[in-house]
């Protein structure tokens, strides 16, 4: 039976080097193999999908179906038939009989977004199922034998939920043979700008433009200073929507457009976001990076990348006089977060660490 998406979508290798990605990654590594259920749990826009996709990619199935539902968007009664299936005259409408999506799932993968969603009926016969390999369909009483592995996942407290009583503590039970967290983008922004790149270079693509030339130094320290609640669906948009907007494609984008709405006459003024040293006017104790390091022209993507970073932070310690704090705000970043950057590229012993003492907190 044919995968239920394009082998392009499936087959993604998710983009990240923080240290937290890379030991996501590795976990879901070792659990792939497993027929055992899994649960992925992560905030809203972080790649749930991405991984749930991955572990049946390395896992014995990979050949098999892969079928997505998110529980969500259903009622009880919908959820229900789309799960299990429904027999002709089950109920008004249901003319001929129609396998659910755990019969399409044989031999392969089932994923289950948004499990928290579902009612407790819903939630019964999804612990039978995981329990035992078998099922009815809805207005049926032949018992139906698969072999599917459930890969769920959600945003949502699960263990709170099911000590409120709102979910099956024996389903969950069953649904965290292991459990796999999915980092947020705040907790991993050294990746930011392998991920913008990305999105980036895709859209370009899409636009039909021969290249792109890379993000202006204040446009990167834009998008490493912004929190990102919509995580990696929010810096895609966000990232697509300013290569889309730009005036001027042969020049690196300037301006990144994070909020897409326009202010209408008598509407409040936005909240003020906090704008980076390097795209705002340069206090007394700072230096301003006028000038941008020149793109890598050879390597794969990852290596122009890094290079390109490592260029940066060069740039900003010369122009600060190796000053580590004001090279920081420079580029955006916290004190300590440049220092990570400098230390995953091997700078930091050739910064001026001794002399650099760090930022104190509080007051004199």
């Amino acid at each position: 039976m044919a995968r239920s998406a394009t082998a392009s979508e499936d087959n993604a290798t998710p983009l990240g080097e923080a240290p937290l990605f890379r030991d996501m990654l590795e976990h879901v590594s070792q659990a792939a193999p497993l027929k055992r259920p899994v649960l992925v749990i992560g905030e809203r826009g972080t790649g749930k999908e991405l991984v749930a996709s991955r572990l049946a990619f390395l896992s014995p199935r990979w050949d098999r179906p892969f079928i997505k539902l998110n529980c969500a968007v259903l009622g009880d009664a919908l959820l229900d038939s789309e799960l299990f299936g429904h027999e002709a005259g089950a109920f008004t409408g249901a003319s001929r009989r129609r396998p659910g999506r755990f019969e399409l799932a044989d031999g392969g993968t089932l994923f289950l977004d948004e499990i928290a969603t579902a009612s407790p009926a819903v939630q019964e016969k999804l612990l039978r199922v995981i329990e035992y390999g078998s099922f009815e369909r809805v207005g049926g009483n032949e018992t139906q034998r698969v072999d599917v592995r459930v890969v769920a996942a959600t945003h949502a407290d699960l263990p709170a939920l099911a000590r409120q009583g709102k979910f099956r503590s024996d389903l969950l039970d069953r649904l965290a043979f292991d459990v796999i967290g999915v980092p947020a983008l705040r907790d991993r922004i050294e990746d930011i700008p392998l991920l913008a790149g990305h999105f980036a270079i895709r859209m370009t693509r899409e636009l039909g433009r021969e290249m792109f030339a890379g993000f202006a130094v204040a446009a990167m320290a834009v998008l490493r200073a912004h929190d990102w609640p919509g995580n990696v669906r929010e810096l895609r948009n966000v990232v697509e929507r300013s290569v889309y907007r730009m005036t001027n494609p042969g020049r690196p984008v300037a301006e990144i457009v994070l909020d897409p709405f326009p202010r209408l006459p008598g509407s409040p003024p936005p909240e003020e976001q906090p704008t980076p040293a390097a795209a705002s006017t340069p206090q007394p104790t700072s230096t301003a990076i006028v000038s941008e390091p020149s793109l890598p022209v050879e390597g794969d993507f990852l290596t122009r990348t890094r290079a390109f970073e490592a260029a940066l932070l060069k740039q900003a310690l010369e122009t600060a006089r190796f000053n580590q704090r004001t090279a920081s705000r420079a580029l955006g970043l916290t004190y300590y977060q440049f220092r990570h950057h400098l230390k995953t590229h091997g700078l930091l012993g050739r910064a001026g660490d001794e002399a650099d003492e760090p930022p104190k907190t509080g007051t004199a």
